[in-house]
Parts: C-alpha cells; sequence; structure tokens
C-alpha cells in the first residue's frame, strides 16, 4: 500500500495549478443519465472517485469515453464523452454505492428519465451518518413512491414526475442536486427553497441549462425549474476545485514562501480568503489565480465556525485546524456540519500538536515545533491535514492510507514538489 514521506522545512515558492472541483465533476457525470445525448465534459480530474462513478454510470448502460487535454483546451484534466442513449439497468447495488456516498444521486435522474430506480442506501460514513431522508422527501414530494427494503430504496413514478414546492428543513448540498436533477424532467412547476447554493450546484445547474433546463435562481437559495420533456446533449468545463485552492493555499501558509494557484476563482473563496488573511497570510486576487504569501511573520489564531457557502467550507476544517498548530495562541474551530469530523486531531498529536476538544469544538493551541513522525490518513480532508503539518514538522513525516488522498488530491507530491516541497510517494 503506498505511503507518502513528507522531509518538512522547505519554503514553497512557485505556481500550482488548481484542478477540476471533484465536488462538481461527479454529479455533471450523473447529469449525462437524463439525457439519450453526448454530454462532453472538460477539466475532469484525474481521481479515484472519477474513475469509480465511471464503473457506476458504466453499470447503468452509459457509454464513456476519456481522452487527455488537446491543443486550446484550458484546464489540466481530461476530457470526458459520457452517452446515454439507452439506459439498460436501473439499480445502483450496495458494492458500488457503498464506497462512493454521492453515487446515491443517480436516484434522481434515473426516477425522472426511467420512472423507477432501485439504489441502495449508501450506509454510515467516517465523518458522519450523513443521512438520505431530505433526498427521499424531494422524490415523494415529485410524485415518486418510495419504499426501503432489504437496505435498497425502491423509487417509482411509471406517469412520471410532477412539479411540486419543495422546503429543506436545513441547508443540503446531496439533496439539493437530486431534487434540482429530477426536477428538469418533471412535469410542471418545481420550486426549492432552502437550498444549497454551493458553486457546485451552480456549475450542474449552467450545464442543465446548456442541455435544455429551464432553470432561474442559479446560485441562489431559490431555485425555480420549468420542466421540460427531454435534454439534449452539451459540452461544459468543470470549475477549479475550491477545496484543493482552499489546502494549497493553507500549505503555503503553513511553510511560508509565495505561491501561485492557478486558475483558482476567488468568488467562490470569500470565507477561506478572509481567515488566511486573519491568520496573517498574505492574499492576493489576481486574473490567473491566486497568489499565497508568507514571509517569516507569524502565524495569528484565529475563530472559525464551518457553514455551508458562503460560510467557512467544513472541507477546508481539518487543513485549517493543521495550519493553526503552529499559530501564535490559540485558535477556535467548531464544526457545524458533521458530527464526526475530528478524526484527525489525535493523529495531529502524533506530530507534536496541542488540540482539545469539546463537543463539536477544537481548541487548537499553537506551539513553537512539530517533529515529524509515522501517522495514518482517516478520510480524504483528514488526510491532506496530516501533509499540512508534515509541511513545517521537523524531521520525516510518513503518512499510510493515502488512497484517501488519491480520492480527491490529483497528483499532490507533484504539484508541491515543483514548488520545493521535499514530498515522494513510497510505493509498496
Amino acid at each position: 500500500m503506498d505511503r507518502i514521506r513528507i522531509r518538512g522545512g522547505n519554503r514553497l515558492n512557485g505556481t500550482i495549478p488548481i484542478s477540476g472541483a471533484k465536488n462538481a465533476a461527479l454529479p455533471l457525470m450523473i447529469v449525462s443519465l437524463l439525457s439519450p445525448g453526448t454530454l462532453t465534459l472538460s477539466n475532469v480530474p484525474r481521481l479515484a472517485d472519477v474513475r469509480l462513478l465511471q464503473r457506476i454510470l458504466q453499470n447503468h448502460g452509459i457509454d464513456i469515453t476519456v481522452a487527455g487535454k488537446r491543443a486550446g483546451q484550458t484546464g489540466m484534466g481530461d476530457v470526458m464523452h459520457l452517452s446515454a442513449k439507452d439506459i439498460v439497468d436501473t439499480t445502483a447495488p450496495y458494492d458500488l454505492v457503498s464506497r462512493m456516498r454521492a453515487s446515491f444521486w443517480v436516484l434522481g435522474p434515473l426516477l425522472a428519465r426511467c420512472g423507477e430506480a432501485k439504489v441502495s442506501l449508501p450506509g454510515g460514513c467516517a465523518i458522519g451518518t450523513r443521512p438520505v431522508d431530505m433526498h427521499l422527501m424531494a422524490m415523494e414530494k415529485l410524485g415518486a413512491t418510495i419504499e426501503i427494503e432489504n437496505g435498497y430504496v425502491i423509487a417509482s413514478a411509471k406517469k412520471g414526475l410532477k412539479g411540486a414546492h419543495i422546503v429543506f428543513d436545513k441547508v443540503t448540498v446531496g439533496a439539493t442536486h437530486a431534487a434540482l436533477m429530477a426536477a428538469v424532467l418533471a412535469n410542471g412547476d418545481t420550486i426549492i427553497e432552502n437550498a444549497a447554493s454551493e458553486p457546485e450546484i451552480g456549475d450542474v445547474a449552467e450545464c442543465l441549462v446548456k442541455m435544455g433546463a429551464r432553470i432561474e435562481g442559479i446560485h441562489t437559495s431559490t431555485l425555480r425549474i420549468k420542466g421540460v420533456t427531454s435534454l439534449k446533449g452539451a459540452e461544459h468545463s468543470v470549475i477549479p476545485d475550491r477545496i484543493e485552492t482552499g489546502t494549497y493555499a493553507m500549505c503555503a501558509g503553513m511553510a511560508g514562501g509565495d505561491v501561485l494557484l492557478k486558475d483558482a476563482n476567488a468568488n467562490h473563496l470569500g470565507a477561506v480568503i478572509d481567515v488566511m488573511q486573519r491568520a496573517g497570510v498574505d492574499v492576493e486576487v489576481r486574473n490567473d489565480g491566486l497568489r499565497i504569501h508568507r514571509n517569516g511573520a507569524a502565524l495569528e489564531p484565529v475563530r472559525v465556525d464551518t457553514e455551508p457557502f458562503p460560510g467557512f467550507p467544513t472541507d477546508c476544517q481539518a487543513q485549517l485546524m493543521a495550519m493553526m498548530t503552529m499559530a501564535n495562541g490559540t485558535s477556535i474551530i467548531r464544526e457545524t456540519i458533521f458530527e464526526n469530523r475530528f478524526m484527525h486531531v489525535q493523529e495531529l498529536a502524533r506530530l507534536g500538536s496541542d488540540i482539545h476538544l469539546h463537543g463539536d469544538t477544537a481548541e487548537v493551541r499553537g506551539v513553537k515545533k512539530l517533529t515529524g513522525a509515522p501517522v495514518m490518513a482517516t478520510d480524504l480532508r483528514a488526510s491532506v491535514s496530516l501533509v499540512i503539518a508534515g509541511l513545517a514538522a521537523a524531521g520525516e513525516t510518513m503518512i499510510s492510507r493515502v488512497y484517501h488522498l488519491d480520492r480527491g488530491f490529483e497528483t499532490l507530491e507533484e504539484k508541491l514538489s515543483n514548488c520545493g516541497a521535499d514530498v515522494a510517494r513510497i510505493s509498496g
């Protein structure tokens, strides 16, 4: 099993290209179920989760071809052609859905296009239960009949879905995706209130509009959809990954130096930029991305609550905590989205951090020095927090179970090494 070795102490200087957003690419791939035409996606990141979703969609009958970058193409990812001319199987089995929760989102498109779906419940998750009750509520509002049998959601809408008024009790990215994908082919008008407004949802909505959907209120908390009878193929480029951007910004903030995060979109990162600047890191918004600079000044402690967009993202919480382990004082970080997203704390402690948990709040007392040690990744974002800490730790940090990293970060060790970090993948 691969590991990543980091010898800390090097400053970062150079350019890191930002990949396409994983959290946009996955639902965009699922959108292809809605049309018999070909959906062409560019800037698709090369990630383990993307490869797994390809298998899941191929199981439903989607033909997928992938090509590398072409002359004149912007972005750094792959070009993916997805053709769902015929849906041959409306079942998403447990052995696939259990490996990636986002695959549960096929429920809405399969219902909308085929009038039926049998999708495994995704089960538990390392960072919390993440229930799907609001997904199912949205489908029932749209006229589907839902039954739970032997761990599967069995959904039916033989006469098609019907427009509805859907109000979510709390902001939910997954259920907003599900409701939006289903509503575009429903008969009549749908209003989705208290919808999540993350940039990735806006990206999916904009792609659906290119395919012929009629959607108003994109990038707001109220979506209005006029159902259409069919969608066509389209071409769409995946937005830059704001979580990857925030992660590398914190790498540079922790290690010090001067790094350009090429193609980063500052409009998607207001809360992250604000926190970085409060911590004493210089952030410059440029036409070609974000410049992150810290030249010897001490990091200052911060108080942060994770929140739905446009607040500080939960997917950057572990990374911020790692950066704050060497701040000049005590930081307070409250996790409001997931109930079990502090598993990185005990691994950061192995490097010498001083972190105390009080329910949903972490008290991070800055230390003068971290020391390299063998550590183990527990989930995607926790794993990269160990990379950030390792960049500043004295000596060698060896991170095991890095398959978590490969789910969400494209060529991480290469991007950091190109900026002067001593990072290497150790195979076997």
